[in-house]
């Protein structure tokens, strides 16, 4: 009898963690160590962070304009987009980064797709059926993330805000999640 209180005594205690975590704040960033305060600066320009603190962490997300921008450090090259995969919305500050027929390619936790760092660049594996013997290779699928500038000046980072006037994909989910505080890795 003793052994069925203390294990429901577990089941409750797990219960509550759970809960307490699915339930805890929205606003905490997941996908990066802090890197400060982000500022605006007069210039539109958005401070990210200390240019050495984004290289240590790899990638740091923010809001830029209350978009979820995640800045990511590769092979010695700053690059920004939207945090959000363009295809279901993703995290995609929790992907890895690939190589793709030399281009660095995040690829999104939730469903693989492969974005590129550089243009945006939706990626896939198609062969033509018109061949004698198809081989799969790398295709696009157009630009369907929305990447931001990266500037650096003075050992910070900033990131300029979009312009909006040309619409992308992503702009989609970047919306949904605009100025939620929820930097989250829901599916």
């Amino acid at each position: 009898m003793l052994d069925l209180i203390i294990l429901s005594l577990h089941f409750f205690v797990c219960f509550l963690i759970s809960v307490a975590i699915w339930r805890g704040p929205k606003d905490v960033d997941l996908c990066s160590s802090s890197t400060g305060t982000v500022e605006m600066e007069p210039d539109g320009l958005t401070l990210i962070g200390k240019e050495d603190d984004v290289k240590k962490s790899r990638r740091v997300t923010a809001k830029v304009n209350g978009r979820e921008v995640v800045v990511f450090y590769h092979e010695g090259k700053f690059h920004a987009m939207d945090s959000r995969c363009y295809h279901e919305g993703g995290p995609l500050c929790l992907g890895e980064i690939e190589d793709i027929n030399g281009q660095a390619c995040i690829v999104c936790p939730w469903h693989k797709y492969k974005i590129t760092l550089e243009t945006g660049e939706g990626l896939y594996e198609g062969v033509n059926p018109l061949e004698p013997s198809p081989t799969p290779q790398w295709q696009s699928k157009g630009v369907k993330q929305r990447i931001h500038k990266v500037t650096i000046d003075n050992g910070n980072v900033y990131v300029s805000p979009p312009d909006l006037s040309v619409s992308f994909d992503s702009d989609y989910f970047a919306d949904k999640y605009k100025n939620s505080g929820d930097l989250a890795m829901e599916n």
